[in-house]
């Protein structure tokens, strides 16, 4: 079925392309070595290799020659040629100036036109429901948040959100035949393949709710549903901080924490969609124990008691501005969290074996500045992630919409990405 979707997304747009679990490309110099996927000279492979083709361009903001395509993605010169012609010809793709080449005749470079198509995402949290439309690099074109209305009145939030992605479109100017299509970014549990939350935490009364046919047949637009750390890890991997990685983390920090993971150029799903719950971690890392733990010790007042995830960012916001004043009461609570989150991720990347660790979400940027001092060397200090390599820990670079971001980001990957299921026979 989501097969199906991704063809059916793809014609819409005009872009005979197909896609799904992504390809990084590596070297921001041309010179550099590069872990760009390597395409196949055989007949049957062509979506393949044009996927192939399209994200090597993308990956180089100053241009890519066709010799220069050829040489990373391991294609032929003809079939190089045969792609970038068709990609020009859909407008995807354009010519951008000439490298030159000593004595040489200069050559063409290519470059993605980032207005030729767009995909809109929605993330679902707890505390606020995001919508935002990108283009084709990922930029942000458009967005707006609102509060996520409590109660269980699934049918209506679920109109609401339909109503903010089709007036974003409208104020945005942007031709719907360009809009690939809508991803959804949910806390999970979530069932993948059907489409529906699955009882998410601090969303009561949602239940079982199939979400992503709901915001389908609303908008008119294919859509996809994945968790919200996952959308925001694909984020990372197509715009963000960690367009280079083929290995990376992703610790989510907003009302709820969880972890996204990319393994040898693979986001890791697990079996029904939900890797990344980090369980006892978790817990102790949400930012409603975070709360609850300052209103206990009283260094917050009970006005600040968590009665819904609104109550539990506003806490968070005071903590930040106490540690921020001085208040070594407040600044050891933070201390002890950046301990917690600290040993997990180290834990993670020992396990996995990852060289870039990113931290992000809607809570992130509240307290980065006092977390990440903490983190940072207990993640250099250990004797298993930095054995053989070294561990970059970084910030998101998308800002607290990373998991929107990441949504639409799903659906960019998922129809213009390569990825060598698109060649297994069925």
């Amino acid at each position: 079925m989501r097969e199906a979707a991704r063809e059916t997304v793809c014609e819409e747009a005009g872009v005979t392309v197909r896609g799904g679990d992504g390809v990084t490309a590596g070297g921001k110099d041309r010179g550099t070595a590069s872990v760009i996927r390597r395409g196949a000279n055989l007949p049957r492979v062509g979506d393949f290799n044009e996927s192939v083709v399209l994200d090597a361009i993308r990956r180089h903001p100053t241009g890519l020659s066709r010799v220069e395509l050829a040489r990373a993605t391991g294609l032929s010169s003809q079939t190089v040629s045969n792609i970038t012609r068709r990609l020009l010809d859909q407008g995807v793709a354009r010519e951008s100036g000439k490298q030159p080449m000593g004595n040489g005749k200069p050559r063409t470079l290519l470059e993605i036109v980032p207005a030729s198509r767009y995909a809109l995402g929605v993330h679902l949290d707890p505390a606020v429901i995001t919508c935002v439309l990108v283009d084709l690099l990922g930029t942000v074109v458009a967005q707006r948040s609102r509060a996520t209305p409590r109660g269980g009145d699934t049918d209506k939030i679920a109109a609401d959100m339909a109503a903010s992605v089709s007036g974003l479109v409208a104020e945005s100017g942007a031709d719907r035949d360009r809009i690939l299509g809508l991803g959804i970014a949910a806390p999970g549990p979530i069932d993948a393949t059907a489409g529906w939350v699955v009882d998410p935490p601090e969303l009561h009364g949602w239940g079982r709710y199939p979400l992503r046919d709901r915001l389908s047949e609303a908008t008119g637009f294919t859509a996809v549903l994945d968790k919200d750390v996952t959308a925001a890890v694909v984020a990372e991997r197509w715009t963000g901080a960690a367009t280079d990685s083929r290995n990376l983390l992703f610790f989510y920090f907003g009302t709820g924490t969880g972890m996204g993971m990319v393994v040898d150029d693979a986001v890791l799903r697990g079996v029904s969609g939900n890797a990344g719950e980090v369980g006892g971690l978790g817990a102790g890392c949400s930012t409603r124990t975070l709360v609850e733990e300052a209103v206990a010790l009283g260094v917050l007042g009970t006005e600040y008691a968590v009665t819904n995830p609104a109550d539990a960012q506003r806490g968070v916001e005071r903590l930040a501005a106490m540690t921020a004043e001085g208040d070594a009461r407040a600044d050891g609570i933070l201390e002890r969290l950046a301990i917690r989150i600290g040993r997990g991720v180290c834990t993670a990347a020992t396990l996995l074996d990852i060289d870039t660790i990113v931290f992000g979400g809607p809570t992130w940027h509240l307290l980065a500045d006092r977390l990440l001092p903490t983190i940072e060397p207990m993640v250099a200090g250990s004797p298993f992630v930095k054995a053989t390599h070294p561990t970059a820990v970084v910030s998101t670079t998308l800002g607290a919409n990373v998991a929107a971001v990441g949504a639409a980001s799903l659906v960019l990957d998922s129809t213009l990405s390569a990825q060598p299921r698109t060649l297994l026979l069925t």
